[in-house]
């Protein structure tokens, strides 16, 4: 199977069912061995796109992970990124928000994590959660202090996907590429990853009563995600809903997603002028001096 970017992609003003998009696809490797194979290719051109990235500084990448607990966001993120210069790399996850957080707009905590020119921004979890979690639990919105007027859940969840987008076109514009990966995982294969997390003592930390209180609002999470995606995938900062029920499988989806991404970047090592090339061949010359 070769991974084509566009059978994950949701289209601009697509309704997404998430009852139609899989959450397996047949395996794009054929062993573990194999598997690792070709990871470890993508991971190492990674590395190459994220070093004309750095050195051409014109472009900034943002990378957005949302899913259900245990869909594998850390592993994913780990284990494609793992080639990448931490020097050209930032991840930042983002919880319940702070105090002082709250004392302003939603999208303000995440604002200040937005990646610079020449790096890669990753947010496990996002100002999404604003539109996913705010929106299954409405208790938490009350606590956000919002005048009466704009808290009219009749309106509020369409104005808050209207504020994304304007901020997703408001960075595109200038040069931040934005690429969204919604961990698709089927309710099963959560509980038997809860499972495991239960019964294997080094997992154990991962795991939560809260996690199982979560479990309860499957539906209703179901029914954000499928109202989020349908409302904020655009052309410029779309979202990709990537089977997540194999790990490994999911990773390398992952991986070729964001090398297509950069393939349509300009990017190069920026050229040296005739005067630098002189300085250059002038410092050469006093180093074989030296020796």
């Amino acid at each position: 199977m070769k991974i084509k970017a566009e059978d994950f992609r949701v289209g601009e003003g697509e309704t997404v069912d998430l009852k139609k998009w899989p959450t397996r696809v047949k395996p794009v490797y054929q062993s573990k061995d194999r598997y690792q194979e070709l990871l470890g290719e993508q991971v190492r051109e990674l590395s190459r796109q994220q070093q004309r990235l750095y050195a051409s500084n014109r472009y900034a990448v943002l990378l957005i992970f949302q899913a259900m607990d245990a869909a594998g966001k850390d592993g994913a993120i780990r284990h494609v990124m793992s080639g990448v210069n931490p020097q050209g790399c930032q991840v930042f996850s983002f919880k319940h928000p702070s105090a002082a957080e709250l004392e302003h707009d939603f999208l303000w905590r995440t604002s200040q994590c937005l990646p610079e020119r020449g790096r890669i921004g990753i947010f496990n979890r996002s100002y999404y959660e604003e539109v996913l979690i705010v929106r299954v639990h409405p208790e938490i919105l009350r606590s956000q202090g919002l005048p009466d007027g704009l808290s009219d859940e009749k309106t509020l969840w369409q104005e808050r996907y209207r504020s994304i987008v304007d901020l997703e076109s408001h960075l595109h514009r200038n040069g931040t590429r934005i690429i969204k990966f919604f961990l698709h995982l089927s309710e099963e294969e959560q509980r038997k990853r809860f499972m495991d997390r239960i019964d294997d003592p080094e997992k154990n930390w991962k795991f939560s009563l809260a996690d199982i209180e979560e479990r309860k609002f499957w539906k209703q999470y179901m029914h954000a995600y499928e109202a989020c995606l349908s409302a904020t995938s655009t052309e410029i900062a779309p979202w990709y809903v990537v089977p997540a029920d194999d790990k490994e499988n999911a990773r390398l989806i992952i991986s070729r997603i964001i090398l297509d991404t950069f393939k349509t970047l300009e990017m190069s090592y920026p050229k040296t002028d005739e005067k630098r090339q002189q300085e250059l061949q002038s410092i050469r010359q006093h180093l074989v001096n030296e020796g």
